[in-house]
């Protein structure tokens, strides 16, 4: 199994004084999914929690939904030219009788640390393959002052970002604010599918009753795999894109952004805000 981390000599320059050390970085490596010993994906992720990865990846793509759809996950054996192991390709197996969208067969997708799709036509691929519709009821319900103490706690539990600087983190909170999980990625997408991937392997899906928290942007992949794992309210400390917002209204998911303190952003599903009422002018 690969590092999480990686020491690498460095030169330091720190108000003119010069010196070499070593530093601490996240490490970055490829992980190709297969699909019943068919490639389906690479992407470049922090090795760890690749079989949560690999099953949350397949939740965002419609081929999984619950864990009586999932018969196992193993790393492939003789995945280089010699047969040693790298722990860089993992299989995942179906159980019988589990419908595979043909799309999912007829392409071979490399994604990056910070991809993201976009167009009219992934908006009604998320529409016509979700699994899980949110449907929060009643609707679930936050104060403003509940989302703002989210992010120091989702930093709180970033242990590898202390020591590298460099992953981004996606955290599962309740509706009343408790830490369910946390995991660490160079990608957020990895982050978020291995949250997600960690749900489905414990049958804990749809996450109706969640909050899904992420450092960064909340790009429209983002809110694809909030809608597809049924999470009603996704928060980001950055920008949404337009299509996440777009993605957010059509499907009922609330979105906040540029959660930083007391400030935040609603751009779709205000309903679940619990907001004060004004006082009353004498």
């Amino acid at each position: 199994m690969g590092r999480v981390t990686e020491r690498r000599k460095v030169l330091r320059i720190r108000d003119g004084e010069v010196s070499t050390r070593p530093d601490t970085l996240v490490a970055e490596e490829p992980l190709e999914i297969r699909l019943n010993g068919k490639p389906l994906a690479i992407t470049m992720r922090t090795p760890g929690d690749d079989f949560a990865l690999a099953a949350g990846f397949l939740v965002s793509e419609g081929v999984l939904a619950s864990a009586s759809e999932l018969q196992n996950i193993v790393y492939c054996a003789g995945a280089t030219a010699d047969g040693s192991n790298t722990y860089n390709v993992v299989d995942v197996r179906t159980a019988p009788g589990v419908t595979l969208p043909d799309f999912t067969l007829e392409r071979n997708v490399y994604t990056s640390s910070s991809c993201g799709l976009c167009g009219k036509a992934s908006l009604d691929a998320v529409r016509t393959t979700a699994r899980w519709p949110i449907a929060d009821t009643p609707p679930l319900r936050v104060t403003p002052e509940l989302l703002a103490a989210l992010p120091d706690r989702l930093r709180s539990a970033q242990r590898v970002f202390d020591r590298t600087g460099g992953l981004h983190a996606a955290a599962l909170f309740s509706e009343e604010g408790e830490l369910l999980d946390t995991r660490e990625d160079v990608g957020r997408h990895n982050a978020v599918d291995k949250l997600v991937g960690r749900a489905v392997q414990s049958d804990g899906l749809p996450l109706s009753r969640t909050i899904l928290m992420v450092s960064g942007r909340a790009s429209f992949e983002l809110a694809q795999k909030a809608v597809m794992a049924g999470i009603p309210l996704l928060a980001a400390v950055s920008a949404p894109s337009s299509l996440a917002v777009d993605l957010a209204a059509e499907t009922g998911l609330t979105l906040v952004g540029f959660l930083r303190g007391s400030s935040m952003n609603v751009y779709a599903g205000e309903h679940r805000i619990a907001l004060r009422e004004p006082a009353e002018r004498s």
